[in-house]
């Protein structure tokens, strides 16, 4: 059977991710007590305002919500930067994550001892969510049933398989590229999956490129038939 039709007896099982926000009642009204609820907040709070940052419509410029609200609320755009410029899944464990971000509060705070006050309404306030994963009822066994599947499924789908996967795998990858590597042995695919930067795009974004590089690799497989 050649490549363009083949099928794999363990097919992609598309997952959803659905994400149940719920206030804390802790709120930050300055850059100082920032840093002490950081320093105190539960890691599922810690890991909602972080990692699931991108399950929703995230502003391309920012990685997290300390680093969005750092510039649109106290107006910090060097802080928000340097917030910024954290990747979440570059540390093993939310502990070292909740270090970083309070190490780099206090250095700018050493600096700039009296940052902007925030605005009434403008407080930072601590959620933290309920995650909920369950089966999407959506299978590939093939390069072509994984394209229609992907261009439909929910966003939430598209979050589990590409971010939240990373902190599932050893090798930091995403779902798709495993499959792709393993069920067919396309590694380039795979890899340029994995490349793809996560931050420079919204889960839409991801999507599109998913399909763009799954359509190529389905045309390359028809004219090496």
């Amino acid at each position: 059977m050649d490549q363009k039709t083949a099928e794999v007896t363990v097919p992609f099982q598309f997952k959803e991710c659905i994400i149940i926000p719920r206030a804390t009642g802790e709120k930050a009204s300055s850059l100082k007590e920032l840093r002490e609820k950081i320093m105190l907040i539960s890691d599922e709070s810690l890991y909602h305002h972080t990692y699931q940052y991108f399950i929703r419509g995230h502003l391309h410029e920012y990685t997290n919500r300390f680093a969005e609200w750092a510039a649109e609320s106290i107006e910090e755009r060097a802080l928000s930067e340097q917030f910024s410029n954290l990747d979440p899944y570059e540390f093993n464990t939310i502990e070292e994550l909740r270090e970083e971000l309070v190490n780099i509060t206090s250095k700018y705070l050493e600096n700039n001892p009296e940052p902007r006050p925030v605005l009434p309404g403008d407080e930072f306030y601590f959620n933290e969510t309920l995650t909920m994963v369950f089966d999407a009822g959506l299978r590939a066994r093939n390069l072509a049933e994984f394209l229609i599947a992907v261009r439909y499924v929910e966003p939430g789908s598209i979050y589990f398989h590409f971010y939240e996967a990373r902190n599932r795998s050893d090798e930091k990858t995403n779902d798709f590229s495993s499959w792709f590597a393993l069920a067919f042995g396309k590694e380039e695919l795979a890899d340029k999956i994995k490349n793809i930067d996560p931050f420079m795009y919204d889960i839409e974004g991801i999507r599109k490129l998913i399909v763009e590089l799954v359509e190529a690799e389905l045309r390359k497989d028809m004219e090496e038939f």
